[in-house]
């Protein structure tokens, strides 16, 4: 018996040493496929025209062109398309942030006849794929002469049921007791609203910011659909036509790409902190 219990103890940090480095050989290879892609695109902005779509294929390339991101960091079409892309997100994501907590604090502390039946409506649009309704919407912004205009980019898609389930869920978290100390002191519900929630808002405006960021960033379709003049084109617009206008030109376009990625890459390396503690707080409720 002893020596049974002696080959056990020799054997469990045996098992728990392979079990870790299995962990992190899955690890690692998550990780590879995960960062390859995004390294392929910026090595290939160091290509040539030919190089890019060169077989069989050559991760680095022979020469390095570093004049690939100077080039299309000095077109002004180029700069003018992503300063323009980033003012119109920053205006989005503050105006999505600002309407939709004020619809989640009203369906989380205000009671108002037909709350339970407009909720139920508000939550089963969740369950309609943007597809489907992108004719309406496209009809109805026509009707409303918003075409070729910053509105027609941020209006439309301010309002989420995502976003209200989402900030609602931690305004039912925040005692109650708080509100009525506050009413007590003669505030009304909207400096209750300003000055008690919207402190306390950071963790999930954090999180809903950057959705409502990358959304507007990434947006294609939309923009296709609504805008025709190059001066207003968004980044993945200006992308997509320089595609289809300069197809030779692989090794600009991967700089391109590369450079318009930038800015999402940035933001989620700032706040990267405050999303990984907001999806360990949500695992704990």
């Amino acid at each position: 018996m002893k020596h049974v219990k002696q080959d056990r103890k020799r054997t469990r940090p045996l098992s728990w040493w392979i079990y870790l480095s299995g962990k992190l050989l899955v690890g690692v290879i998550f990780l590879l496929a995960a960062l390859f892609p995004l390294a392929w695109m910026v090595i290939a902005g160091f290509k040539s025209k030919t190089e890019v779509v060169k077989t069989p294929f050559q991760f680095f390339p022979e020469v390095w062109r570093w004049e690939n991101y100077a080039q299309i960091l000095g077109d002004p079409t180029f700069t003018w398309t992503m300063t323009w892309t980033f003012f119109g997100a920053l205006l989005f994501t503050a105006l999505a942030l600002s309407v939709n907590s004020l619809a989640a604090y009203a369906f989380a502390r205000l009671n108002f006849r037909f709350k339970r039946a407009i909720w139920v409506l508000v939550i089963t649009t969740l369950f309609i794929p943007g597809m489907t309704i992108l004719l309406t919407s496209f009809i109805v912004v026509t009707r409303l002469e918003m075409l070729d205009s910053l509105a027609v980019l941020v209006v439309p898609g301010a309002a989420s049921a995502g976003m209200i389930f989402f900030i609602r869920q931690f305004y039912l978290s925040i005692p109650s007791s708080l509100e009525e100390a506050a009413m007590l002191d003669g505030c009304g519900r909207l400096r209750i609203f300003i000055h008690l929630f919207l402190p306390l808002s950071k963790p999930p405006f954090v999180v809903m910011g950057i959705t409502a960021f990358l959304a507007y960033w990434n947006s294609y379709v939309w923009p296709i659909l609504t805008i025709t003049s190059p001066n207003m084109y968004v980044v993945q617009q200006y992308l997509a036509t320089f595609r289809s206008e300069r197809n030779t030109e692989l090794g600009l376009l991967m700089a391109g790409s590369t450079l318009a990625a930038a800015p999402v890459i940035i933001l989620f390396l700032i706040f990267q902190r405050q999303i990984i503690g907001n999806i360990k707080m949500a695992g704990l409720k």
